[in-house]
C-alpha cells in the first residue's frame, strides 16, 4: 500500500465555499478515469467522516450495489455535531441527534441497514484516529473475506475526512481487505490533472441514471446541511457531486 499524501488541508482552506470552487464544466472536459471493476466485491463498508459523507461521495454506487444484491454496511465515525461551531452544547446535541436521523433516512432510500455510528468527536477525529483504527479493524474483521472497505480520501482536504482515511487504510491493511477512497471535497478545491491527486489509481464507478437520482433524493434528507438562509453546504456544492460522477482511488 502506498504512503498516505500529504494533507491537502491548506488547499481546501484556500479555497472558501462561498467562493464557489472549480466549476462543473472543468470537470466535465476533463477525460474520465477507467471504470472500477467490482465484481470481487462481495460486500462492502463504507465509511464517512460525518453523516452525509456516504450519500455525498459515493451514494449511486450504493444504491446500485444495493440493487445487485451486494451486501453494503455504512459506518458514520461521528454525529456531525460540529457543522456550527458557534452553537451551544444543547444546540450541539440537538444537532447531533438530527444529523442521525437524517443518515436513517437516507440510508433507507439508498436501501440500506440502519448505519453503525461510532460516535468520535466531529472536528478532532485526527485525535482518535488510532483508537478508530481499531474500532474499524474490529468490523472488518467480523466481515466476510471478500468485502472491501471504502472510506473518505486521505487527501480530500477536510482534516475529518484525511484521518478516517487513513484510519481505513491502516485497518484494511492489518486485515486484508482491498481499500476504496472516495473524495468528496476535491471536487471543490482541486483542477482537473490536479499533482496533488492520485489520478494514477482513480476509477470511476459506472453509474446508471435512476442510481444518480436515487443519490440525490438521499441527499435532500439532510436538511441541517442544505436547507436555511445560510446553509452550510451550498446547493452548488451537490450539484456538482450529482453532475461529476462518483470516482475512487484504489
Amino acid at each position: 500500500m502506498r504512503a498516505p499524501p500529504p494533507t491537502n488541508g491548506p488547499r481546501f482552506a484556500a479555497k472558501p465555499l462561498d467562493g464557489g470552487g472549480t466549476p462543473v464544466r472543468q470537470w466535465l472536459g476533463a477525460r474520465r478515469p477507467p471504470p472500477l471493476d467490482l465484481t470481487g466485491c462481495s460486500s462492502l463498508i463504507v465509511v464517512g467522516a460525518h453523516p452525509d459523507d456516504e450519500t455525498l461521495g459515493l451514494g449511486a454506487t450504493v444504491a446500485q450495489l444495493v440493487a445487485a444484491g451486494v451486501a453494503v454496511r455504512v459506518v458514520s465515525v461521528s454525529d456531525g455535531g460540529a457543522a456550527h461551531p458557534a452553537a451551544s452544547v444543547s444546540e450541539r446535541v440537538r444537532l447531533e441527534g438530527a444529523r442521525r436521523d437524517e443518515l436513517l433516512n437516507a440510508a433507507a432510500i439508498l436501501g440500506v441497514d440502519a448505519p453503525l455510528t461510532l460516535g468520535l468527536p466531529d472536528g478532532r477525529l485526527a485525535e482518535h484516529e488510532d483508537h478508530l483504527t481499531g474500532l474499524l479493524g474490529e468490523i472488518l474483521q467480523d466481515c466476510a473475506p471478500a468485502s472491501w472497505c471504502a472510506a473518505t480520501w486521505r487527501g480530500d482536504g477536510h482534516p475529518d475526512h484525511e484521518a478516517v482515511g487513513r484510519a481505513a487504510a491502516t485497518a484494511c491493511e492489518r486485515a486484508g481487505r482491498t481499500l476504496l477512497e472516495y473524495p468528496v471535497w476535491m471536487w471543490h478545491w482541486a483542477v482537473p490533472g490536479d499533482p496533488d491527486v492520485p489520478w494514477d489509481r482513480a476509477f470511476s464507478v459506472p453509474v446508471e441514471q435512476w442510481a444518480v437520482e436515487r443519490k440525490s433524493k438521499a441527499a435532500q434528507c439532510f436538511p441541517s446541511q442544505f436547507d436555511g438562509p445560510d446553509p452550510v453546504l451550498p446547493p452548488f456544492t451537490l450539484q456538482r457531486l450529482l453532475a461529476v460522477g462518483e470516482v475512487v482511488f484504489r
